[in-house]
């Protein structure tokens, strides 16, 4: 029995838990690919995929000549770049802050607090979000005319709803963000900072010298990891709280390409708009994927 037989003995049942998971891809991720062929098509329903009309590049260059396209572009880049910068910096912030906390129950109750937004769908938080920043009942504007404040229409408004999406994402996965640095803060050798205290470095100090320097292979590896997402600026949480008032600020790509395909039935459009995302994004998940190896030695294989 030679070495490659030994191995198979020993792993087919291994080899045999992949099957499950690997029908699944086929199923759901491979074999709907062949609904690309749309994006060269003037799709037809009657017609069906392999009966409608070729097209060619006309998809691909009515996208171009759109009006809105470049709108729609800076609007995803600037809610999704924004959602990156504030999604670092609010659970490294925290973290920091937790670990800074020396009663342990206080510790675990704020964390658990903080994490449960993230099991919750946009639905059901879109709900949250629109009572709490209504112009007539929300508490938000209640407060502010106390101070004397006019009510603001934060979801009807273009000039706040960039803002509001960028927040109430934070809200939602700060939580999340912030046990992965938490764990990062662990694996700090604490007798760096016993050595910086020796040397009379306070809290502040230590902060800057100690912690932020061991918590920076997984910010690096974070920030990287996140570019490949830069396109994805939040379909579920934008389309569960937008409306035609500000298409202006808050039309990303994914919602145009829904409004698009389903609401106006330019299927073959809407898939060249998709087909094109997800290119861009494939070859941003490439860059950042050889960033992350390159600074943070992160590697799948």
């Amino acid at each position: 029995m030679n070495q490659l037989e030994r191995r198979w003995k020993r792993e087919w049942p291994l080899h045999i838990m992949l099957i499950p998971g690997l029908v699944f891809i086929i199923i759901f991720s491979y074999i709907p690919m062949v609904g690309i062929l749309m994006a060269f098509e003037k799709y037809i329903p009657t017609k069906g995929l392999f009966g409608s009309p070729v097209v060619g590049w006309k998809n691909f260059q009515f996208l171009m000549d759109y009006p809105d396209v470049g709108r729609i572009v800076f609007n995803t880049l600037y809610i999704a770049t924004m959602k990156i910068i504030a999604g670092l910096i609010v659970p490294i912030t925290i973290a920091i802050l937790l670990n800074e906390l020396r009663k342990e129950w206080v510790k675990r109750t704020f964390q658990t607090m903080v994490y449960l937004p993230h099991f919750l769908s946009w639905v059901l938080l879109s709900g949250i979000v629109i009572d709490v920043l209504s112009p007539s009942t929300g508490i938000l504007n209640q407060m502010l005319g106390l101070i004397g404040i006019k009510p603001i229409f934060f979801l009807g408004d273009n000039k706040w709803f960039p803002y509001v999406m960028v927040i109430s994402d934070v809200w939602k996965e700060f939580g999340f963000g912030t046990i992965i640095y938490l764990a990062a803060l662990t694996n700090i050798n604490p007798t760096l900072y016993e050595a910086s205290e020796i040397d009379g470095a306070g809290r502040w100090k230590q902060t800057l010298n100690v912690t932020l320097p061991g918590m920076m292979p997984i910010i690096v590896l974070m920030l990287t990891l996140n570019i490949g997402n830069v396109l994805n600026a939040g379909f579920d949480q934008i389309f569960n709280l937008y409306n035609p008032q500000v298409y202006e600020s808050g039309d990303i790509i994914d919602t145009f390409v829904y409004r698009m395909g389903i609401e106006q039935a330019q299927y073959g459009f809407a898939t060249a708009v998709g087909l094109l995302k997800s290119i861009v994004s494939f070859v941003l998940i490439s860059v950042s994927y050889v960033l992350a190896y390159r600074f943070a030695n992160y590697r799948i294989f």
